[in-house]
């Protein structure tokens, strides 16, 4: 755990630790993560390193959302924590990202969707074979 006992990243460690799966997702800033969720995979990284390693053997998914260019750098980003953290790595038919600029914009996203529920089958099928 986190040093500082009423740190928000403790509750968020401890529901990573309890899933089986994480599935993390960021909309794309200035072609890069949000920095919120650099500070989660960088602390939560860290914590995990130092603790044994916390998340191995778990299952992890990123998803993006982006207007126009960069998603795949967040998409990388994050993968990479799962990568690092010995995490088994979930991939679909595309790039997991959605493409639009306002609230909504991505449900007109066809190919986007089909992507994120080929993603939801494939980790549901990963996460049933490694619990079997």
């Amino acid at each position: 755990k986190c040093g500082v006992k009423t740190d928000k990243l403790n509750d968020y460690l401890e529901k990573m630790i309890e899933a089986d799966g994480i599935i993390l997702g960021s909309p794309t800033y200035f072609a890069d993560t949000t920095a919120r969720m650099k500070a989660l995979i960088e602390r939560a990284g860290l914590v995990s390193k130092m603790n044994g390693a916390l998340l191995k053997h778990k299952v992890g998914a990123s998803v993006v959302a982006v207007r126009r260019a960069g998603a795949t750098h967040v998409f990388s980003s994050m993968n990479y924590f799962f990568l690092i953290s010995d995490m088994f790595v979930v991939g679909s038919s595309y790039w997991n990202l959605g493409i639009g600029l306002n609230p909504g914009d991505v449900l007109n996203d066809a190919e986007g969707k089909q992507t994120f529920k080929d993603l939801g089958r494939n980790m549901a099928y990963l996460l049933k074979k490694l619990n079997a």
